[in-house]
């Protein structure tokens, strides 16, 4: 029951009602459920989240610069340095992507390369918990492993680790393009055999630029639980669409 400030109201209603918690819960608890702004996870220590994380995910910021009565310059990644230098990934496929407003994509997944002899579990153990460090072991040339950065708009990402022997972390949070130039602009990296969606949060177009370690292999893009992206027909389009007696 709540307090006297609802006795305006009726008994039955009355006995119905509830209060939201605007209390946050903890980031690991929110990351993997209502998700979070991607700007907090930049901002986390890392080791606090290793047993929330998905391994081989990497986020990092990126640097969006004004320039003043001509709009901005964002910078995607040098191959040189930071990130994707420290890892050893470079793209040999550059390509674009653009996003209606509230639409959505995926889940769309990549096949992990198993080297022959070797089981799924026992690889993923030595690349992630045994050798973490050792990105040279890592075969970018045999798998998909994707690098997306947003130049326009808002959307949030769901990340699902679906590798064998791994635990099944979720990582959910949210981005901004370029034309929001702030602390939600991030290049994310996605290792295969983690199934990846998008959706679109605003009224405007998602814009994406993303690199591959390998060329675009239609054979090698899977999907889970993809149907959202197909537009439905309403019901009675889709009985008069299969009238088979007006053939």
């Amino acid at each position: 029951m709540m307090d006297d400030q609802w006795k305006g109201l009726r008994e039955s209603a009355r006995e119905h009602l509830t209060q939201r918690d605007y209390q946050p819960a903890p980031l690991a608890e929110r990351l993997s459920t209502c998700g979070v702004e991607v700007a907090e996870l930049l901002a986390a220590d890392r080791s606090a989240l290793a047993a929330h994380w998905i391994p081989g995910v990497e986020i990092f910021p990126r640097r969006v610069h004004p320039q003043p009565q001509r709009g901005f310059f964002g910078e995607l990644a040098r191959q040189a340095e930071g990130p994707l230098a420290e890892i050893g990934l470079w793209p040999t496929q550059w390509a674009t992507a653009t996003m209606w407003p509230c639409s959505a994509k995926g889940f769309h997944i990549h096949p992990p390369y198993i080297p022959t002899g070797v089981g799924p579990e026992a690889w993923f153990r030595r690349l992630y918990r045994d050798e973490p460090r050792a990105f040279a072991l890592r075969p970018y040339d045999r798998e998909q492993w994707d690098i997306m950065f947003f130049l326009q708009g808002s959307a949030e990402m769901v990340l699902v680790d679906e590798r064998a022997g791994l635990k099944r972390n979720i990582l959910r949070f949210r981005l901004e393009g370029d034309n929001h130039r702030g602390p939600n602009n991030a290049g994310v990296v996605i290792p295969p055999g983690v199934a990846h969606a998008l959706r679109a949060e605003s009224s405007e177009d998602v814009v994406m630029v993303y690199g591959t370690s390998t060329c675009f292999d239609p054979a090698a893009e899977g999907r889970i639980e993809s149907g959202l992206e197909a537009a439905q027909l309403p019901p009675e389009w889709a009985t008069y669409l299969a009238d088979s007696s007006r053939l």
